[in-house]
């Protein structure tokens, strides 16, 4: 499957319990002000900590903050060494903003 931001929003859509979707950005709620709708928010410093929070009978699609940013990258790298399905949502919060999908504010 693509990782780009519309197959990931129809795949999603299509099938939501086969998927979750976690926010990897290393920031205090202030600076990251947002999130993608239902995202579980697992900050890469602690994700190798709290794999068991995450299930492996879905496909984890993790993000981060846009483009440049390499943190859902090395996540993906962190999950599939230990065992879970991992896609990369191309372009971060910032491409799910220009795509107007929703988002709900990080509390």
């Amino acid at each position: 499957m693509d990782s780009s931001k519309g197959s990931v929003k129809t795949a999603e859509k299509a099938e939501p319990e086969k998927f979750l979707v976690v926010d990897v950005r290393n920031a205090p709620p202030q600076v990251m002000k947002q999130k993608v709708a239902g995202a579980k928010h697992i900050p890469l410093k602690d994700l190798a900590d709290r794999l068991g929070e995450l299930p492996k009978d879905k496909m984890i699609v993790v993000y981060c903050w846009d483009t440049w940013c390499n943190m859902a990258a090395h996540a993906a790298v962190i999950l599939l060494e230990n065992g879970f399905d991992v896609l990369e949502l191309t372009g971060g919060i910032a491409a799910w903003n220009t795509m107007n999908f929703p988002v709900e504010p990080v509390v």
